[in-house]
C-alpha cells in the first residue's frame, strides 16, 4: 500500500497508453477540478458529445483511474463520475524504456501533457485582462538555472511536491470550512529538467 499523498505509479503499459488519448486527460483533469460531473457536463466543456464523452469515461474507469460518484443524481439516471484517485498519478521513464512500444507511449503522453498545459496557460493569458489586478498581479511564471545531479534534482521534486500538496490541503480545508470568497481554481506548472546550451 502507498503511503498516503502519495501518487499511484503507473507501471503496466496498457494503463499508461488510455492517456494517449488527449481527451481523457483533459476529462480527468475537468473532473479533479469539479469532484464529480455527468458525461453531458463534460462534454459542454470539451464541445463533444454525451456519448463519446461517456466512451472515453468508462476506458477511464476499466483502468481505475475514474469511478461513479456515490449520492449524485436526484433520477438515478444520470451517470456521475469523479476521479478514483485524488492524489493522482504518475509514471517513470524508466518503467517503459526497454520497448520501442513503451518509449513510444512515454512520449506520446509527456508531450500531450505538455500541450495541455501550454494550451491551459495560453488561454490565461489570453483571459488575463478579465481576472483583475489582485489575481494577475498574484500570478507567476519563473525559470532558475541550476547545476544540480540527479539525486538534487528527485530530492527537489520532492519537496516541490511536499510544498503543493500542503496548499492543496489549506485550499481544500478552507472550502469544507465555507470560505469561497475570492477561492478560484489555480493551476501551478513546475517543470525540473536538465539541459545544455
Amino acid at each position: 500500500m502507498r503511503p498516503k499523498h502519495e501518487p499511484e505509479q503507473i507501471t503496466d503499459l496498457s494503463r499508461l497508453k488510455v492517456f494517449m488519448n488527449p481527451l481523457r486527460m483533459q476529462l480527468c483533469r475537468l473532473l479533479l477540478a469539479a469532484g464529480s460531473a455527468t458525461a453531458s457536463q463534460l462534454a459542454e466543456y470539451v464541445d463533444e458529445t454525451p456519448s463519446l464523452v461517456s466512451y472515453h469515461l468508462r476506458k477511464l474507469a476499466e483502468h481505475g483511474f475514474v469511478a461513479e460518484a456515490s449520492g449524485q443524481g436526484a433520477d438515478g439516471r444520470e451517470r456521475w463520475w469523479q476521479v478514483a484517485s485524488e492524489e493522482g498519478w504518475g509514471f517513470r521513464e524508466s518503467d517503459f524504456a526497454d520497448t520501442p512500444e513503451g518509449a513510444a507511449a512515454v512520449l506520446a503522453v509527456t508531450r500531450s501533457l505538455f500541450d495541455t498545459r501550454i494550451t491551459q496557460y495560453r488561454a490565461y493569458l489570453d483571459q488575463r485582462s478579465a481576472w483583475g489586478t489582485a489575481w494577475t498581479d498574484a500570478s507567476f511564471t519563473s525559470e532558475w538555472l541550476l547545476d544540480l545531479t540527479p539525486a538534487e534534482l528527485a530530492e527537489m521534486s520532492d519537496e516541490l511536491e511536499a510544498l503543493t500538496r500542503r496548499w492543496r490541503e489549506r485550499g481544500k480545508a478552507a472550502k469544507a470550512a465555507g470560505d469561497t470568497e475570492d477561492r478560484e481554481h489555480v493551476s501551478v506548472h513546475l517543470y525540473g529538467f536538465p539541459f545544455r546550451p
